[in-house]
């Protein structure tokens, strides 16, 4: 590795590009002001990279300064607001986002979220809107505007990317869970067709003669699914809320398709009638409090009119503080009535969440797979719920480890 080599990330504007630094002061940046004896200080932008990561990092910083400051009566955080700015400056976007977590863990600045000025500068990403939820009961007047724009921003970034993914996924599982015998030419499935006329097999010729001709189904009328979100809003949960939520209003949006969504803590809360906005959804999202999986389940079963082509897919991690053998006997109902019921443990890329193994363990003896998703798989997961492909196999066929 030579000694001269640039720090600039391709994700940074180039005219952010820094010059190229050597082996120590490299070693310098990572280690901090402490190590200016031994690696000798740092200049001009490296510096200021230096002060903007030691006001993060290191015990004296001006940051971790505000923690236990106490008095004043006025809104105005010009220190951290500057702080954010600075950051956005000189690191890349996922650099950003990862400094900003640190921060609200380190220094408890969640409460600085409340004020315009911080959100004004914030990179806005998953987890900021999962902050935001979780206070949405307490941002003042003069801030929820503002709120609500980095919430959208973060909504339509995602949104962009799920979308069409989401769409394509449901549709092309729609059009092929239903088949007719006598389809037009454009809607014959010849994979199946073929199999069905092997015995029909002319060797002189070299081909089949398909006397028995099999097709997608024809898009009907009705909605041909009911598929409602289950999902608990309990504090662990706030990633997965906002992606739950995101996929909703993109179902709800197909009219093949009857979607439902409802959040859930010690109460539960039906919020279809706000699925045609997201950023609705999860305003009327309130993160945090208690947990009972059994009453949500159960409202969510009486919202079921055609068990055979409904779908429940219910988001928690499965610490029940309500009746766990309510739980258990409707979660039975339900896969002997015929409806496809789905526990995901997250839906996030945060990786293997912390859930109850017990729980999930006697879900999945009950025929309700028990696994966490990522937001790219879930619409495959919903296009092979659709066609009523075994959701436990599918899983395991793209390395989700399933409860047994």
């Amino acid at each position: 590795m030579s000694d001269a080599t640039s720090t600039a990330s391709p994700d940074q504007d180039p005219a952010q590009e820094l010059p190229p630094t050597t082996r120590l002061q490299r070693w310098r940046m990572v280690l901090g002001s402490p190590a200016d004896i031994s690696c000798g200080g740092v200049a001009g932008r490296l510096q200021e990279m230096d002060q903007a990561l030691a006001a993060l990092y290191e015990e004296d910083s001006q940051l971790g300064a505000r923690k236990s400051r106490t008095g004043g009566r006025g809104n105005s955080s010009p220190t951290v607001s500057r702080w954010l700015g600075d950051i956005r400056k000189y690191f890349p976007s996922q650099v950003v986002q990862v400094m900003q977590r640190d921060a609200m863990e380190r220094l408890n600045l969640r409460e600085l979220l409340l004020q315009p000025e911080m959100l004004d500068n914030v990179q806005p990403d998953v987890h900021l809107v999962a902050d935001l939820i979780s206070l949405g009961s307490v941002i003042p007047q003069n801030t929820k505007a503002t709120a609500r724009l980095v919430v959208r921003k973060v909504v339509d970034e995602l949104m962009k990317r799920l979308e069409e993914p989401m769409r394509s996924a449901v549709a092309g599982a729609l059009d092929r869970s239903q088949r007719n015998r006598r389809p037009r030419h454009a809607e014959i499935d010849w994979n199946r067709t073929i199999r069905a006329n092997l015995r029909h097999w002319q060797p002189e010729y070299k081909t089949i003669v398909p006397e028995t001709l099999i097709g997608y189904g024809r898009k009907a009328r009705r909605p041909q699914r009911e598929v409602i979100l289950c999902i608990d809003q309990s504090g662990s949960m706030a990633n997965s809320v906002v992606y739950a939520s995101i996929f909703g209003a993109v179902m709800a949006s197909l009219p093949a398709v009857s979607t439902k969504l409802v959040v859930f803590d010690t109460a539960v809360v039906d919020l279809t009638d706000q699925l045609d906005d997201p950023v609705d959804v999860l305003f009327g999202v309130q993160l945090g409090g208690g947990t009972d999986i059994n009453g949500a389940v159960g409202y969510c079963q009486g919202l079921i009119s055609e068990p055979r082509n409904s779908i429940l897919v219910l988001i928690s991690d499965l610490y029940e503080g309500g009746v766990e053998s309510g739980l258990l006997r409707r979660a039975n109902e339900l896969v002997e009535s015929g409806v496809q019921f789905i526990t995901l443990l997250a839906l996030s890329d945060e990786g293997a969440p912390a859930y109850d193994a017990e729980l999930a363990a006697k879900l999945a003896a009950l025929g309700v797979p028990s696994f966490a998703c990522t937001p790219d798989a879930f619409p495959q997961l919903m296009a092979a719920a659709i066609r009523r492909d075994d959701v436990a196999a599918w899983a395991a066929t793209q390395g989700f480890k399933t409860s047994r």
